[in-house]
């Protein structure tokens, strides 16, 4: 079965010279390259066409292996800005953020030999820069079994999930705990590409398509590149791959029992790779080859789709282009971002979607019911799709932050990401605004190695007149440009992925100091009598709450936490907006 796959596989594309064959071409149709494989391959693409691509290392990875990148253009524009730069797209594509698919490894070795060999392709790089990274999670395809996927047919080997430090980089795009997350942040930034694609297999249902397909969240782009995406972008990819033969539908995502139920767009929040890409401007993509079909038709999607995607973005290059720049200029103007995000259901359209009857028969395993397709009843059937998403947390951004040098951590990652701060050298005073944490909801287990905080109360304090001392750094907001709603995003603690939710700052939120019952006894009845105000709040709310009333201790901390003992520091956020 393979095998006949893969012939027809060549069959469609014209067979590449013996010498040029990359792994899975010349292997049964169920292999796929292994990491010395694929690297030797492009070095060899990079020695034979030197003057129309470059093969460069590009930063470190958890396992010690460089990440690299393949350019090709003319000229291979390896300079990221400049004169190279100008008037071209970029088409980012990385590969092997999950080894375990490694459709895109194969296909875009295929598509970068193809790029350089084939005439009638040459005019696609006429305005548009390829950069490929050829596999992203190196420690999980260096970690190669036969047993990773159970749900995936074929190939017979491949790669992990997890890198070396057992992280999943698709959940690492804002925290950057990995080695591989801070190379591609830099790297990233310095092509910063209008369209940025991630190749993936999918698990879930069972259906006739090899293709679905997950693309940014039109609703939290800027407005003129949420439009140019709905309008222009992916009717073209869904039309290019239909006439390819490969019809595609959107990521099959549910919450019925069957795709029926109706599908639902993804929340790509920044910690994904197509949400980190909207932050800064850039349309991502993630296609998703569904993981029961055979590997060569999953091959052959993945390149069908990656060749219709620089198609289209050359064909659509000017559009693009100044989508792109009407974007950029209503970003160095937002002054209100939308934090947290759902699903707007009355938002409705309807799709023909291609599925299989799915049937209930008794499980060999339990006796009890279980799901099964049924792929000898095929059908087209009317389901409905819900992909726009409506702001629940909107806020106004200060005119700059203030981060405490003692966070190191926290300006490290904010200047990989292209964010501008300067160093003050001496105090800085003004209106400020600081926060308080006044109540969250913690993960019960670690998830991606932290425990992520979420419904985030704050309390806000102004002072007309605070002071930042010498040493601090200044996070002006207008000075940001590509980076302004990156930086909104991670320092404004009510957001999904801020450093906040992610743990960077849980050390504010345990006490350092408190008090001896028997001793603050007699310091607390010294507060009450001296502030008789605060005497008559406690009882009104010991005659409101009969459980505070009867529990001594809680009224002990009430007191303390409003005397001039308890800590200021306690659940103060430590960066501050200066107004």
């Amino acid at each position: 079965m393979f095998a006949f796959l893969l012939s027809l596989f060549l069959m469609l594309t014209p067979p590449p010279p013996l010498a040029w064959r990359t792994p899975f071409e010349a292997g049964n149709g169920n292999t796929t390259a292994t990491y010395a494989e694929c690297l030797a391959f492009y070095q060899k693409l990079a020695a034979a066409y030197p003057a129309a691509c470059t093969l460069r290392p590009a930063g470190a990875t958890d396992c010690g292996e460089p990440l690299h990148e393949f350019v090709i253009g003319p000229g291979h524009a390896a300079d990221a800005g400049g004169p190279a730069r100008a008037g071209r797209r970029v088409l980012f594509i990385q590969n092997g953020i999950h080894p375990g698919e490694p459709e895109g490894i194969d296909a875009s070795m295929m598509l970068a030999r193809d790029l350089l060999q084939r005439p009638e392709y040459q005019k696609l790089l006429a305005d548009v820069t390829v950069v490929i990274v050829p596999a992203y999670n190196i420690d999980g395809m260096l970690n190669r079994t036969a047993t990773s996927r159970v749900n995936q047919n074929g190939p017979a080997e491949a790669g992990f999930r997890g890198n070396a430090r057992h992280l999943d980089l698709n959940r690492d795009y804002i925290k950057q705990d990995s080695r591989n997350a801070r190379s591609f942040a830099a790297l990233f930034g310095r092509w910063r590409p209008e369209v940025f694609v991630e190749t993936h297999n999918s698990n879930g249902a069972d259906y006739q398509y090899t293709m679905t397909l997950i693309a940014t969240q039109h609703s939290k782009l800027a407005p003129a590149l949420g439009r140019y995406l709905q309008a222009e972008l992916l009717p073209a990819l869904y039309a290019g791959m239909a006439r390819k033969k490969c019809p595609m539908v959107p990521y099959v995502d549910f919450e019925g029992r069957t795709p029926e139920s109706g599908l639902r767009g993804f929340l790509d929040l920044p910690r994904y790779s197509t949400g980190y890409a909207a932050l800064f401007n850039t349309i991502g993509f993630m296609p998703e080859t569904h993981m029961l079909k055979p590997y060569p038709a999953r091959v052959r999607a993945t390149y069908d789709f990656l060749l219709t995607t620089l198609e289209t973005v050359h064909t659509q290059a000017e559009n693009l282009g100044r989508a792109r720049a009407e974007a950029e200029a209503a970003l160095a103007a937002q002054t209100r971002f939308a934090l947290a995000w759902e699903l707007d259901e009355k938002q409705v359209e309807t799709i023909a979607f291609r599925g299989y009857e799915a049937r209930t028969e008794p499980s060999a395993v339990s006796g009890l019911p279980r799901l099964r397709y049924d792929r000898a009843a095929p059908y087209v059937r009317p389901v409905e799709y819900r992909s726009t998403y409506r702001p629940t947390l909107e806020i106004t951004a200060p005119t700059a932050y203030l981060i405490p040098a003692a966070w190191g951590e926290i300006v490290e990652r904010l200047q990989r990401n292209g964010a501008v701060l300067r160093r003050l050298d001496k105090p800085l005073t003004g209106p400020m605004e600081t926060y308080f944490i006044a109540d969250y909801t913690s993960s019960a287990r670690p998830f991606e190695g932290h425990y992520l905080h979420r419904d985030v109360r704050l309390d806000t304090r102004a002072a007309a007149q605070g002071t930042a001392p010498a040493g601090d750094y200044l996070l002006v907001l207008a000075e940001q440009g590509a980076a302004r709603r990156y930086a909104v995003e991670v320092l404004e603690p009510q957001g999904p992925d801020s450093f906040f939710a992610w743990g960077f700052f849980d050390s504010i939120l345990q006490q350092k100091e408190h008090f001896s019952d028997y001793v603050f006894e007699d310091v607390a009845a010294d507060i009450l009598r001296q502030q008789p105000a605060l005497r008559a709040e406690l009882t009104a709310r010991q005659s409101a709450d009969p459980a505070f009333a009867a529990d001594a201790s809680a009224q002990l901390e009430w007191v303390y936490q409003r005397s001039v003992y308890h800590e200021a520091g306690h659940n103060r956020y430590p960066v501050r907006r200066l107004r």
